[in-house]
């Protein structure tokens, strides 16, 4: 994992200018460009925030900034999944002529989730200060600053597995959608966690970890406070597992997975 990490280190311009590319042709010859980062959000946050709020009996605008951030992080991370579940395959052609690491081609992919993603959330800080006067954007931003690299590395984690995966058995993608489709509807985003828990299935917020980035996200925004210790915690936890994962698949992958592609 260390020799992996030092080497995407050292070809780090090579992956930046990719990822560049990628930000680029995302956005060509688009009207709004990389406006439409903050559109997507806005625009699904607020047929969320008018068919939902009223249903959980929160109307108020709260709710909808809540959404959004919700959306955003379960987007971020869908994209790393589902996106990222084609990063060898895509790269078949520097795979076989290069000696890069494996796990820069995943990287890529996230990076570039990561930059749509920041947009979106950015979005959000700025509706949040719209609603709450008194929300210091900066501290709210400080106090969210040390969960971008779990989230990345995290990210990253699910992109490497799922891109394995896909070289194998080329459904992955798929069956990564319709999982996506089901765990949204599963995972606190449009309700509170504790109407999962109210109705007995508490389990699922506790084994998500999705949800432990949920509350990194949303605790400096909708609390005012910087999120605890514990979560961090969980969240550092949650991470390393995912990583310890990660490499161990990419390493047993790296001789054979060239003959497969």
């Amino acid at each position: 994992m260390i020799g992996d990490a030092a080497a995407v280190w050292r070809f780090r311009h090579f992956l930046l200018a990719l990822v560049g590319l990628d930000v680029r042709r995302r956005y060509a010859r688009s009207v709004l460009g990389t406006g439409w980062s903050v559109l997507q959000p806005l625009a699904t946050a607020a047929v969320f925030g008018v068919v939902f709020s009223h249903l959980l009996g929160d109307g108020s605008a709260n709710y909808t900034v809540s959404v959004i951030l919700g959306t955003t992080v379960w987007g971020f991370f869908k994209e790393c999944a589902v996106g990222g579940s084609s990063a060898l395959l895509a790269h078949e052609t520097y795979i076989r002529q290069s000696p890069l690491p494996f796990a820069l081609y995943p990287l890529r992919l996230v990076l570039g989730a990561g930059v749509h993603s920041g947009l979106a959330f950015l979005a959000a800080l700025g509706l949040a200060v719209v609603v709450h006067g008194s929300l210091d954007p900066l501290g709210a931003a400080w106090a969210i600053l040390p969960a971008v690299p779990l989230a990345v590395a995290f990210g990253w984690a699910l992109a490497a597995v799922a891109s394995c995966a896909q070289v194998y058995f080329q459904d992955t993608a798929h069956l990564l959608e319709v999982a996506a489709q089901l765990g949204f509807f599963l995972t606190p985003i449009l309700y509170p966690a504790s109407l999962l828990e109210k109705k007995g299935l508490g389990l699922l917020v506790t084994l998500n970890p999705v949800n432990v980035f949920l509350d990194l996200a949303r605790t400096p925004i909708m609390a005012h406070r910087p999120p605890s210790l514990e979560t961090y915690a969980t969240a550092v936890a949650v991470t390393a597992g995912a990583v310890g994962l990660a490499a161990a698949v990419l390493a047993r992958a790296r001789t054979r997975l060239v003959f497969r592609l």
